[in-house]
């Protein structure tokens, strides 16, 4: 069911929204949680699409705040807000509000979003394109407990993951991190394979990809040893090399589907490794709604090296040279052996 409202206000599109539930006959409201995007006309159906698939697991009551710009000055002194009101199949298994900003409004979008939040459930902003650079300080992300960005979606994506680390506060998280979840999974179960000293990594992967510069990023972190960043025609990550005293352990996927683990001494396995869809993504990071540590960690890690790498960017070497990562002062002993699991996996010491 869907209603259109013109020129209205956020009492009035609550009071849509319960006429709605009442006229399909839910009149209780079961959600978890409001899910904020914030995005522009182009992507707005993609980043809707993708938040209904995700209400299938998470139901939610979705609110998408587009922003239009005013073509005059007169237009842009006069304020106007429009809604869409979705409930039941129109908006998978939550509600759905459609809010379009004009004028001077658009400087106060929490004011109209607050109304609607659910009340005592919490609140997750997600930010599909052209996300502050602290999402913690917008006035949006301050009502939330998490906030969701995508470097991917960036047109300097290193540069952009820089500015990130800058700017972290707790609950923040980034779509290009959880993207490399099933890779810290598979590797971190490899570790458990073995008793093994790891002594070097390497990362492959397409170039400007913040999902490799995270990887990497992260296994110099919890390993303590040198990381180095190649690069391929991707799709995306396509291998992680580690070196150790027991011989190499190699995760390869060259067709962004299916990937093979070998380990020394043991038969290749074929693994599912297949690049998921932002509707899987954003499913994943509404499971959660703690701060992450691990990314808050890996992310802190780099700013240094990626900010002078992005300065030395027009002197890069050529495609399919290695680009070193530096060691951390510090022994892999702060990630402890409790912790290798998809989180952080550590290094194995050498069998007595």
């Amino acid at each position: 069911m869907k209603t259109d409202l013109t020129d209205t206000t956020a009492s009035k599109i609550n009071k849509a929204l319960v006429k709605a539930r009442r006229a399909i006959g839910t009149p209780a409201v079961g959600m978890v949680l409001t899910l904020v995007i914030v995005t522009d006309e182009e992507n707005a159906y993609d980043a809707l699409k993708a938040a209904g698939d995700a209400s299938r697991e998470h139901p939610s009551r979705t609110l998408v705040v587009i922003k239009r710009v005013s073509r005059s000055p007169r237009d842009r002194t006069q304020s106007r807000l429009d809604a869409e009101v979705r409930v039941g199949a129109d908006a998978g298994t939550g509600e759905t509000v459609v809010l379009r900003l004009y004028g001077e409004v658009v400087d106060h979008a929490q004011s109209v979003v607050l109304p609607l939040l659910l009340p005592d459930a919490p609140v997750v902003v997600w930010w599909p394109v052209n996300a502050p650079l602290d999402p913690a300080k917008d006035p949006l992300g301050a009502l939330a407990q998490r906030r969701v960005t995508d470097t991917y979606a960036c047109e300097k994506p290193v540069e952009e993951l820089a500015a990130r680390a800058d700017a972290y506060t707790p609950g923040d998280t980034d779509l290009s991190w959880t993207r490399i979840t099933p890779w810290r999974s598979m590797l971190a179960a490899a570790l458990d394979q073995v008793a093994c000293e790891v002594q070097g990594v390497e990362v492959e992967g397409e170039e400007f990809n913040p999902s490799c510069e995270l990887l990497a990023m992260w296994l110099a972190d919890r390993l303590g040893v040198p990381v180095k960043r190649s690069r391929s025609g991707g799709p995306g990550l396509t291998a992680v090399r580690m070196d150790t005293d027991c011989g190499p352990i190699v995760l390869d996927r060259a067709d962004g589907s299916l990937a093979t683990l070998s380990i020394q001494g043991q038969p290749k396995r074929a693994v599912a490794l297949k690049r998921r869809d932002t509707a899987e993504l954003i499913a994943e990071e509404l499971r959660r709604l703690d701060p992450d540590d691990t990314y808050a960690s890996a992310l802190r890690y780099g700013v240094e090296r990626l900010k002078s790498s992005a300065s030395e960017r027009a002197g890069a070497p050529a495609k399919g040279e290695r680009e070193a990562v530096p060691a951390p002062v510090e022994s892999a002993a702060k990630a402890p052996a409790a912790q290798a699991t998809a989180q952080a996996p550590v290094k194995k010491a050498a069998a007595k």
